[in-house]
């Protein structure tokens, strides 16, 4: 059996190979890529997989789900649409009958259900699943504006999920011990397509008129960004251009620090990303050390490392532990020190020297092909299926449940 084949289920001596993929997600298809995006689009090769996103009120007087299918891709999303003045309990009654009927309009089969969210294992727990997985790839709990029923719902799902993977070594062991089949799976990376970033692109028109040096950050602008440190590293070096790419979420555009070398591009698809990181001379992550960062793993690591680029971070933990001895990976814990890493990885990026040879070594062994390989084969493993376990996988699983890294990133 091909191991990118489908999932299996022992039943009644039968092996179901065709069930649907339903994702409950919290990001919709269509906001930023991230991990659901890459692994999801990798499971539709051969199978339907929904992406049930959050319910959107609508002045019908009726619930009701909107399919959108987007180019590129046979994932379908789920829009379910609940009236305005629903009381929670009408709600989620709703978004079951909903669920329901999409299964059954698909052939009734036994879906995999796949979740990101907790709070969407609520309206979706009576459903005859042929495995339940939870993939947690934050620890949305500590995010702002959290749902207080989000950590009850999150220890609800633990108790009914067949296997939980951890989106890093932080997350992996704050939940060792809640589940008997946790897996760490950090953050993984589609090289290909940032390394195109080496080969010099024309320079996107809203950057090319900023002068050099750029440093650049992409991604959600929300509260896990640090904004004094942005702020202070603007002002310690004014002859530096500050470059930020991504929607504002969460904070007011009014608490953005404001500067003439701070520039703030909005958002970017994830196909135009190479064309700015090829003008940037080194990539940051300032985030905030805070709740909400404490168990992040960032992807846009490997990805700013696949694209050539030296990487600026403050001191999250997931990315001193898997990357603080990568060549090109600097650290800065304050301000001036924050200052002091760019001016080193400035001096990097432009000196000769083969750094990015241990980088592209450490990412070839970190494709989001392997990630959704490795997934499939725990998940098969997991539901008494046919599929081999090899000695490697089974190896990288020991080394993480002891909690030493293995390079997913």
């Amino acid at each position: 059996m091909n191991l990118l084949g489908a999932f299996s289920k022992v039943s009644e001596g039968m092996y179901c190979t065709d069930a649907p993929i339903v994702c409950f997600s919290h990001l919709r298809w269509d906001f930023v890529l991230q991990r659901p995006q890459h692994l999801m689009q990798r499971f539709s090769a051969d199978r339907q997989v929904f992406f049930f996103e959050e319910y959107i009120p609508t002045d019908h007087h009726l619930a009701y789900l909107e399919i959108h299918p987007f180019a590129g891709t046979t994932v379908k999303a789920i829009r379910p649409r609940v009236p305005h003045g629903w009381s929670e309990p009408q709600r989620e009654e709703a978004l079951a009958h909903l669920l329901d009927d999409l299964l059954a309009l698909h052939g009734g089969r036994q879906p995999i259900l796949w979740f990101y969210t907790p709070l969407m294992f609520a309206f979706a727990r009576h459903v005859d699943a042929a495995a339940v997985v939870y993939d947690c790839m934050d620890e949305l709990a500590n995010f702002k504006f959290a749902p207080p029923q989000l950590k009850a719902m999150e220890q609800a799902l633990l108790d009914r999920a067949d296997v939980v993977f951890t989106g890093g070594y932080s997350l992996y062991e704050a939940k060792r011990g809640r589940h008997d089949n946790l897996h760490a799976f950090p953050s993984s990376v589609d090289a290909h397509h940032f390394r195109t970033a080496r080969n010099g692109h024309a320079s996107p028109s809203d950057q090319a008129d900023i002068p050099g040096p750029r440093l650049g950050y992409y991604g959600v602008i929300d509260e896990r960004l640090d904004l004094g440190l942005i702020r202070d590293i603007a002002a310690a070096r004014p002859d530096w251009s500050f470059i930020f790419l991504g929607p504002v979420v969460k904070i007011s555009h009014d608490e953005l620090p404001r500067a003439p070398n701070i520039h703030y591009l909005g958002q970017k698809s994830y196909a135009e990303l190479p064309s700015y990181l090829s003008g940037w001379d080194v990539a940051l992550m300032p985030f905030a050390l805070n709740e909400a960062t404490r168990f992040i793993s960032p992807t846009k690591t490997p990805e700013y490392l696949a694209a050539g680029r030296p990487v600026v971070s403050t001191p999250i933990t997931d990315v001193v532990r898997s990357y603080g001895d990568v060549p090109g990976v600097f650290i800065g814990e304050d301000a001036a020190r924050f200052v002091d890493a760019c001016a080193a990885a400035l001096a990097l990026q432009h000196a000769a020297g083969s750094w990015l040879d241990t980088v592209d070594a450490l990412l070839g062994r970190s494709s989001w092909d392997d990630t959704a390989r490795e997934m499939r084969m725990l998940i098969e493993h997991t539901m008494g299926g046919p599929a081999p376990f090899p000695a490697e996988v089974a190896g990288q699983r020991a080394a993480r449940a002891q909690g030493q890294p293995t390079p997913h990133a």
